[in-house]
């Protein structure tokens, strides 16, 4: 019998944002403690974080300040985590986002929780790595 994949109820959604990427850590990605690296999931937040100045942006970008990273609770191998993005600022060649990581653990009876947070900018860039203008049309 086929099921579906539980839908996380509205009030985990956080306001605003979209879900921008999904992804499970394995085994590979634990420290020697069990839990996943706190770098790794640096990098996944980085990589999410960049979907929407991407497409604002039209084009390449690079980061160039990690705000604020909040590591809220452990990351376990077999979370299902879900990136939610939302965009804070929109500079002249800069956009900042709200970056949200909610674990869904669990699957025989879903629980929910917020593991990170982070606020990150990124720059608009030329093929020569300078700032350029972000596009306003």
């Amino acid at each position: 019998m086929p099921t579906t994949a539980p839908v996380l109820a509205p009030s985990h959604l956080p306001d605003g944002a979209e879900l921008v990427m999904r992804v499970m850590p394995m085994p590979a990605d634990t420290n020697p403690n069990g839990d996943i690296f706190g770098g790794w999931l640096m990098a996944r937040v980085d990589e999410a974080g960049a979907v929407l100045p991407a497409r604002i942006a039209r084009g390449r970008i690079a980061t160039v300040a990690v705000n604020q990273f909040l590591f809220k609770q452990a990351v376990s191998v077999g979370d299902l985590l879900s990136f939610y993005a939302r965009v804070e600022r929109i500079g002249t060649t800069s956009v900042t986002v709200h970056v949200e990581v909610l674990a869904e653990r669990n699957p025989a009876n879903v629980h929910v929780v917020k593991v990170t947070e982070a606020n990150l900018t990124y720059v608009a860039i030329d093929r020569e790595g300078r700032p350029r203008p972000i596009p306003r049309d």
